[in-house]
């Protein structure tokens, strides 16, 4: 981690942007499906590491604010990237290619028995299986299908999935950064001349509104 971040001070925003999404988003990707609905105490650290490389990248203090640095660089925080491979693994089951042992895992509301009178059978939601604990939450089974209908509706009828993967990212993003930057307008800061400038100039150095 260390090597990676004195590696991209030496190169342009552009080339940093890749070698960290080669490098070290790529680990923080990797299997993170098995951390869904886990607590803040698990994700922190994950996304601690994220907003070290985005201070580095865009060249921030440990005083500067980074979530406007993670909006500029279009990154999804951690805990939305479990959301969006889930989706995705959802998404897969729902066009039918996933493999069977994830379909088998789950199954549409219009599909369960009992459920015949429901408006929902229509709709591509999924059943939400009950579960003694918190603990089984964290299975697919269950936050495979949670995180899916959550989704609007016009993305589960998508069945192109380079265009899912887009429109999935733009309403997971949306949801993570949308309020950030009304609150730091409301704290004092103004733009200027495509920058911004006021009391927090420091916390958006180099971010363009």
């Amino acid at each position: 981690m260390f090597h990676y971040c004195r590696t991209v001070q030496h190169v342009g925003q552009d080339v940093a942007q890749k070698l960290v999404s080669a490098f070290i988003l790529s680990r923080l990707d990797y299997c993170n499906s098995l951390l869904s609905r886990q607590p803040g105490s698990t994700i922190q650290p994950l996304q601690s590491v994220m907003n070290a490389v985005a201070r580095v990248i865009m060249n921030l203090s440990l005083r500067d604010h980074v979530k406007p640095a993670l909006k500029h660089l279009h990154w999804l925080p951690v805990e939305q990237r479990i959301i969006y491979q889930l989706c995705l693994f959802m998404h897969y089951i729902h066009i039918g290619q996933a493999p069977k042992y994830l379909s088998d895992c789950v199954f549409t509301v219009s599909a369960a028995t009992g459920r015949y009178r429901l408006r929902s059978i229509d709709s591509a939601a999924y059943v939400l299986p009950r579960t003694r604990t918190k603990f089984g939450e964290r299975g697919f089974f269950y936050a495979g299908p949670a995180a899916w209908n959550t989704l609007p509706s016009d993305l589960h009828d998508i069945t192109y999935t380079d265009t899912f993967r887009k429109r999935l990212k733009n309403v997971l993003f949306d949801r993570a950064y949308n309020y950030i930057l009304d609150v730091f307008f409301a704290d004092g800061c103004q733009p200027f001349d495509g920058r911004l400038e006021g009391s927090c100039v420091a916390g958006f150095t180099h971010l363009r509104t």
